[in-house]
């Protein structure tokens, strides 16, 4: 396909602390942002967006495809995150491609048989899901959960390979390489050319490996109209937590 019958793909991040905005033509990355991490994405996501579409030469009625990160990550930013692209579908006439955060992470990582993306989820605890990566698709090997840092030992800490990617694996990399080391596991370059753990270099801009699924989602046909796209959360928030804590009082 020619350049010119790509999609255009506006790909929207705010699962994370800092968030990021990427706009591609297909696999070609046209112009990217990234969020301020001590800032609301409320306060600079729209500014994010029409710095991206400015540079790009293009404007928001040109989006042939809007694409945003669903989760898990933080609440708020997705909930700001969602209603924004949903938004702008509805205003433009156009699809949706919701795309799990954990997988973007995993393709970011590059091509593995087994990644295990992880990302933090506050009070010390994880998002995790592993995925495998082979030609610039992502496929789920177990479903997201939401684990302690022990947890997470005990579920993949006896896997002999195993590509560990994202914020809260860069968290964890000291513990990491004391469990390998105690396990006899090799731990490796991330481009090392043989068996063991390794983890992945830390990438902060996440729209770009959004925009990248988006794609395939396009051409796969399985992108979604703006009433469903919707917020993959993992685990109940901090406000319906404290909510049963105090039914069970």
């Amino acid at each position: 396909m020619s350049d010119d019958k790509e999609p255009l793909i506006l790909a929207i991040e705010t699962a994370t602390r800092a968030g990021s905005v990427a706009l591609a033509r297909g696999t070609v990355i046209l112009a990217a942002a990234s969020g301020n991490a001590s800032a609301s994405h409320s306060t600079d996501l729209i500014e994010a967006i029409d710095g991206v579409l400015q540079r790009a030469g293009t404007v928001l009625r040109d989006i042939d495809l809007f694409a945003a990160a669903v989760g898990p990550g933080s609440f708020t930013g997705l909930r700001i995150g969602l209603a924004t692209t949903k938004s702008f579908a509805t205003c433009m006439g156009k699809q949706c491609a919701g795309i799990s955060t954990l997988a973007a992470i995993a393709h970011a990582a590059g091509p593995s048989a087994h990644t295990l993306a992880l990302l933090p989820a506050g009070r010390g605890e994880l998002f995790a899901q592993s995925f495998s990566v082979e030609h610039g698709q992502v496929r789920e090997l177990d479903a997201a959960a939401h684990l302690t840092p022990r947890n997470i030992f005990e579920v993949y800490g006896r896997a002999r390979e195993l590509r560990w990617a994202g914020e809260g694996a860069h968290q964890q990399a000291e513990i990491l390489r004391e469990w390998a080391k105690s396990n006899d596991i090799p731990f490796v370059d991330s481009d090392a050319d043989r068996t063991g753990w390794s983890l992945a270099p830390k990438v902060d801009h996440l729209a770009s490996p959004i925009a990248a699924l988006a794609l395939n989602g396009y051409r796969n046909g399985s992108t979604v109209s703006p009433d469903d796209l919707r917020a993959v959360y993992v685990r109940a928030s901090d406000a319906e937590i404290n909510e049963k804590w105090q039914r069970e009082k």
